[in-house]
């Protein structure tokens, strides 16, 4: 299991070098749908931090403010590389994110705001934990 920082950094370089810029907005539903991939098909999380419901859908809150400085811009990184994650790994991470860039910010933020784990999380409390088991069974 990573952290889920070292995810984003590894996402942001992914994007990078595809030419495929990305957001903070973004990122935290990649982050969102990442974790449900490996929830599902790898019977475990990728990453062991928190994350909540917020008004603009799933956030990891340690990734959100380590990049909100770039506000809606997209995020900068001045080293690349795979910060400790295994090529299979990887290999997942890149599918999701491949499948995730078709569509805009504002479109995953729709997809996520209609789904069970975020809607049970807000419904709980404003910024509610959503679970990796509502996760698991929302995706399986």
């Amino acid at each position: 299991m990573y952290n889920a920082l070292d995810v984003a950094k590894y996402i942001i370089t992914y994007c990078k070098k595809n030419q495929k810029p990305i957001s903070n907005l973004k990122l935290q539903k990649l982050l969102y749908f990442v974790q449900a991939q490996f929830l599902v098909s790898e019977n475990h999380a990728c990453f062991n931090n928190r994350i909540e419901a917020w008004d603009l859908g799933p956030v990891v809150p340690d990734v959100y403010h380590q990049f909100k400085v770039y506000g809606s811009n997209p995020i900068i990184l001045w080293k690349d590389g795979h910060f400790g994650i295994s090529t299979h790994d990887r290999n997942i991470i890149d599918s999701i994110v491949d499948d995730c860039n078709q569509y805009t910010a504002s479109q995953l933020v729709d997809l996520t705001h209609h789904q069970t784990p975020w809607i049970q999380a807000r419904e709980k409390g404003h910024n509610g934990q959503i679970t990796n088991e509502s996760i698991r069974e929302f995706f399986y």
